[in-house]
């Protein structure tokens, strides 16, 4: 039981809603989608195996970074895992994607193989120590594109209409800007460690200006693209806070354990309260 908890911590419980959200998003207003097996199997794959191989795979590779992390250990960010079980994810991983691989390539064919394939490839590039694009930025920003893999795998699973490349753009700016905001609250532990991201290279303040810069594109598409009032403000909401963050509270200040936590906790919130509008209002499919 003791070991399943730290699997399961790896796996950032955390985080779990943003592969969720990815994955439903093409279901959304879909009649009967509830009461198919294809459904549950990838919503199954995207919370727990998807992610603990994402961030096992991860956590092996940053395990000298994340000794530094205060951030670390618990179900919100994830566990702070000894290098002796590391060493060894590989033999957790790998049979708990094969269990999920075979029915799904089953259901989804060579299309669904070449898909997974590719979503091992982005992981390979972004951990992977002789290529290791996740120290060398901007590049490791470019493997968050890996994450948009879900849209299509929902899409072939069960075997639902396309969405739009502006909903495609969107979804590619906010993995980024996600990615950034990590970045942001991991930036000290990271130079201890002399970890290169492109929050350590260019400093607090002008990642955190990079972040708004993405987010106000975001708003941008969300009103004069899909012309959605609801998501829009919703958006809106969450630039006017970053604008506030960097101007009048934390400026290039780190935040403290406290207030990590507290952002990833709200972050669930609004994470789930925007995952239930879109799934049930369909905003960007209709």
């Amino acid at each position: 039981m003791n070991l399943a908890i730290k699997l399961l911590k790896i796996s950032r419980p955390g985080l779990w809603f943003a592969t969720l959200w990815l994955y439903l998003l093409p279901t959304a207003s879909v009649e009967g989608i509830i009461h198919s097996f294809p459904f549950w199997l990838g919503l199954i794959y995207v919370c727990f195996p998807l992610n603990f191989m994402v961030y096992g795979w991860n956590d092996k590779v940053d395990y000298e970074a994340d000794k530094h992390n205060k951030r670390k250990g618990n179900f919100l960010f994830g566990a702070k895992a000894s290098d002796q079980l590391l060493s060894k994810i590989q033999n957790y991983i790998i049979p708990i994607q094969i269990v999920f691989f075979i029915p799904l390539i089953y259901i989804g064919n060579w299309r669904m193989a070449l898909l997974l394939m590719l979503l091992v490839g982005v992981l390979y590039l972004y951990n992977d120590p002789k290529v290791s694009w996740k120290s060398k930025p901007p590049l490791e920003l470019s493997c968050q594109f890996g994450y948009l893999l879900l849209v299509p795998f929902s899409i072939l699973l069960n075997d639902l209409a396309q969405v739009s490349l502006w909903l495609y753009g969107y979804l590619a700016l906010f993995a980024i800007q996600s990615h950034l905001i990590g970045e942001v609250m991991d930036i000290e532990p990271d130079r201890k460690a002399k970890k290169y991201t492109t929050a350590t290279q260019i400093g607090m303040v002008k990642t955190k200006l990079l972040i708004i810069a993405l987010v106000s594109i975001e708003v941008f598409i969300i009103f004069f693209i899909f012309s959605d009032l609801i998501f829009g403000l919703m958006l809106l909401g969450a630039l006017l806070w970053f604008i506030i963050d960097l101007v009048f509270v934390f400026k290039n200040n780190q935040y403290s354990l406290a207030q990590m936590k507290f952002f990833g906790y709200s972050s669930n919130i609004v994470g789930f309260m925007s995952m239930s509008y879109v799934w049930f209002y369909n905003p960007f499919l209709s």
